[in-house]
């Protein structure tokens, strides 16, 4: 080469090296390779706002649970029979110009012989303040404790039907967060149904493989053959109508357990295949764990993030088969209130027409099923280490 050749001068860092100390800036941290899965798996969830926003919502959704007495503002069962079909009451702010605070304007109701039908008229001259943490309906918390004490409660001797009322006058509000709980309570416990046989009939059919394999699958492809819906029915019906409430909100979460299980299974076993023959399997093998110890200890956790996105994609599907079942009359029953049993009164179409706002508790159905579906995306994102 002909001319001067420069050189790429050469800087050599006189500190002394301290193998404990992060990187210099501008280059990945060492943290980021020493993090744990679970660890990688949160930072790269935070980065999916949607999916953080969903988890939020559903975290409020949750925490209504405990405290739905004290937050509805009345009880379930309470009848308001000079208020039946009462469309929803507007909440106001100002009166005449003047900052009022929440309010509600009293209703007054005639009844048309022509048609039959109560028809409502707001009177806008006196103005009711709505209370808050007051005294009103009693109820017992949680079924042990009595109490009246309310987040927020109607003026007195006034009304507050933010949502309207049913055909028995009770408040649509009130019975949508009651309902919540049956709801939003089902969808767990029936995961942890679905979860504890697709864990163990996944794991059998994965690790053990030879004619166990063949048997688990030959019985998932015979369960997921069946048409879904009407074995729902079937098996609902099969419920006897004598039962308690308790034990048919038990038996509804086992049916939608049972029926959920195969896909689960089959995630299980493919992970299991592919993770049976790596070494640190096999090292456990030669000191002599057990089968159940090898699938519980070492091959279970390592794709435990997998299996929890997979849930959260699943519990939709349990709150939406409830509330099929309770819609066609087949699920859950008064006195239990859940989003399903409000919506089966709304099934003919003269009460969407005449009371459109008897579909109210279908908005809560959505919302949660969509949050689920946007926090599982962003799980099922986070934990694909190819992501």
């Amino acid at each position: 080469m002909n001319g001067p050749v420069s050189l790429t001068p050469h800087y050599v860092d006189q500190r002394p090296f301290d193998p404990g100390a992060t990187e210099p800036m501008g280059s990945e941290s060492e943290s980021f390779y020493r993090a744990s899965s679970w660890r990688l798996m949160w930072w790269k969830f935070r980065r999916h706002r949607v999916a953080v926003a969903a988890a939020f919502i559903l975290l409020a959704f949750y925490a209504l649970i405990p405290f739905v007495e004290v937050i509805a503002p009345y009880n379930q069962t309470k009848r308001n029979g000079d208020f039946l079909y009462a469309p929803p009451q507007a909440v106001h702010l100002f009166h005449d110009g003047r900052l009022v605070g929440p309010f509600v304007y009293p209703y007054k109701f005639t009844f048309d012989l022509e048609s039959f039908r109560r028809v409502y008229t707001v009177d806008k001259t006196t103005p009711q303040p709505v209370r808050f943490f007051c005294r009103g309906d009693g109820y017992d918390f949680w079924g042990l404790i009595p109490g009246n004490v309310h987040l927020f409660c109607p003026p007195e001797n006034g009304t507050l039907f933010v949502l309207g009322t049913d055909r028995l006058g009770r408040d649509l509000l009130s019975r949508i967060i009651y309902g919540a709980r049956i709801s939003l309570t089902i969808g767990i416990v029936g995961i942890a149904v679905s979860f504890t046989l697709g864990l163990f009939f996944g794991g059998l059919a994965g690790y053990l493989g030879g004619w166990v394999d063949h048997v688990i699958q030959r019985m998932i492809e015979i369960l997921r053959s069946l048409p879904e819906l009407p074995l729902w029915l079937a098996l609902s019906a099969a419920l006897p109508a004598n039962w308690s409430p308790i034990l048919v909100f038990f038996g509804i979460t086992i049916i939608l357990g049972l029926l959920d299980w195969p896909g689960l299974a089959r995630a299980v076993r493919s992970k299991l295949l592919s993770l049976r023959e790596e070494d640190f399997v096999k090292a456990a093998e030669l000191m002599g764990a057990s089968k159940q110890r090898v699938i519980a200890r070492h091959l279970i956790p390592n794709f435990m993030s997998h299996l929890i996105a997979s849930a959260t994609l699943s519990i939709p599907s349990m709150i939406l088969g409830e509330t099929a079942l309770s819609f066609l009359g087949l699920g859950l029953r008064p006195p239990i209130t859940s989003w399903g049993v409000l919506l089966n009164e709304a099934q003919n179409l003269a009460a969407v027409q005449l009371h459109p706002w008897l579909l109210f508790p279908i908005i809560p159905v959505v919302v949660v099923v969509l949050a689920f579906n946007f926090m599982g995306d962003g799980l099922r994102d986070a934990a694909d280490p190819y992501h």
